[in-house]
């Protein structure tokens, strides 16, 4: 696999060669799909804009030791898993009470002003059961569902990024989807 043309192994071969710029180009390329993939991941959204920042940082931080033997994402969504690994660890350790606000509702994030009131509550509904859903799983199967289902990351890509064989990313995500629809019919969704 010829990836030394690859924009993206070209932008991280300047930032090695001291472009610091070519890390801006980073960001904006990567940005919202690793925001995406760690909000998925940790379910929070400040939390998941604290470690995208700190993917960059790592990114920044490793750009001398890059060698481009697998595609760029590989290596940046390993990163992230990595930082989203390490944050759910810490959280275990240290937990916290989610917000609410003045009559004691837990803060959401705003729903789309489109949509009806009506259907903006059953979208609502089925939103926070999937992503209770997909938050429940466990971390290796959720990393793998969102990294192929959200990123659209081949499963010999997921593999590189997780450290396991295609076959078990193959394995993950049916075991992931199994998960999902047993919890979702449980709810009737």
């Amino acid at each position: 696999m010829d990836l030394t043309h690859d924009a993206d192994v070209v932008l991280m071969q300047r930032l090695a060669g001291g472009e610091d710029l070519a890390l801006n180009e980073l960001m904006a390329r990567w940005r919202e799909r690793v925001a995406a993939f760690l909000l998925r991941m940790v379910g929070d959204h400040a939390t998941a804009m604290d470690l995208t920042q700190e993917t960059f940082v790592r990114l920044y931080t490793s750009r001398h030791s890059y060698k481009p033997v697998a595609a760029f994402s590989t290596y940046l969504f390993h990163i992230a898993a990595n930082l989203a690994r390490s944050h759910a660890r810490w959280k275990g350790r240290h937990p916290t009470v989610p917000m609410e606000d003045e009559q004691g509702e837990l803060v959401h994030e705003p729903i789309d002003p489109q949509l009806s009131p009506d259907a903006a509550a059953v979208l609502h509904e089925k939103t926070t059961l999937v992503n209770q859903a997909i938050a429940a799983l466990p971390a290796d199967l959720r990393e793998a569902l969102l990294l192929f289902a959200v990123e659209d990351l081949s499963h010999a890509d997921i593999a590189a990024t997780l450290g396991c064989s295609a076959k078990a990313i193959e394995v993950r995500i049916y075991r992931a989807r199994q998960l999902l629809k047993d919890a979702l019919k449980s709810h009737g969704v």
